[in-house]
């Protein structure tokens, strides 16, 4: 397993395991297949439900957790330094562990458009005491555009990470920009735009050329781009699959031919406009 290396120095594996929409003890197995397969690098949330089965497949596995990268996130709903403070406590209690690698602000949340920026800072001071006591080995925030992340920019620590939908189609230039202008790394979530890009024509002529599958070159075209993908996926052979991307690069002319790609598939949600 490839790395990248943070802000602050602490390495992540390049390729994360996605937990979301699957919950309950529907998570347990997948988990434990993506961890046999090679993954050290679990995300979940507060809000998805799993936990609790995420934290018992990783003490399961054998592997010593010092070993595994987890990544959970604070809910909207969950935003404010006390209720921030608290959910993070409920995460370790559900996952089993006295501390998380990574700790995110899920959504920015601004339909609350009064009093958002001020509700999002006082819950980035409470990441910052939790960074500051070593609870939290990395933090960062998630769904965050421009105008949601640049007050951070003026806190003490800036964000490390920002985990945005990132696929063949749907690039966000302007806040992917800006995050790497900061030196803040990119997670892409959905990373095979809801499986709609995989029949596309000029992905299955690219899985071809490099004898790969369609999501490993979805996969590889986001390594490629110095993204961090969390592919998902409840089925053995493709957990492994989404892995076995790191013994091949793209050419320079077939990631700019999907660089150019029009919106095909995806959620394309605007968190301007998301409800809380």
């Amino acid at each position: 397993m490839q790395t990248y290396t943070l802000a602050n120095g602490v390495s992540i594996p390049s390729i994360g395991f996605g937990t979301f929409k699957i919950v309950g003890q529907d998570v347990y197995k997948p988990v434990l297949e993506a961890l046999e397969a090679g993954y050290r690098h679990i995300d979940t949330a507060s809000m998805y439900g799993n936990e609790k089965e995420i934290g018992q497949a990783i003490k399961d596995s054998g592997i010593d957790r010092k070993d595994i990268f987890i990544t959970s996130k604070i809910w909207r709903t969950d935003r404010g330094y006390d209720k921030t403070i608290a959910s993070f406590n409920r995460s370790l209690e559900y996952l089993g562990t006295d501390y998380l690698d990574c700790l995110l602000i899920h959504w920015p949340c601004p339909i609350n458009k009064e009093n958002y920026n001020e509700v999002n800072i006082d819950t980035w001071k409470a990441l910052i005491d939790l960074y500051k006591a070593k609870k939290v080995r990395v933090i960062g925030v998630s769904n965050f555009l421009c105008h949601h992340i640049e007050p951070l920019l003026e806190c003490e620590i800036k964000p490390m990470i920002n985990q945005l939908e990132l696929h063949p189609g749907f690039r966000q230039e302007e806040i992917v920009d800006l995050c790497r202008k900061e030196g803040i790394l990119l997670e892409a979530w959905e990373p095979l735009a809801k499986a709609k890009i995989l029949d596309d024509e000029r992905i299955v002529g690219l899985a071809h050329k490099y004898h790969k599958s369609p999501a490993q070159i979805c996969i590889r075209w986001s390594l490629d781009n110095g993204f961090l993908p969390l592919p998902k996926s409840v089925t053995p052979s493709r957990i492994k699959e989404n892995l076995d991307v790191f013994d091949f690069t793209l050419d320079r002319e077939d990631i700019e031919l999907i660089n150019g790609f029009e919106f095909i598939g995806g959620s394309k949600i605007n968190p301007d406009e998301v409800e809380p």
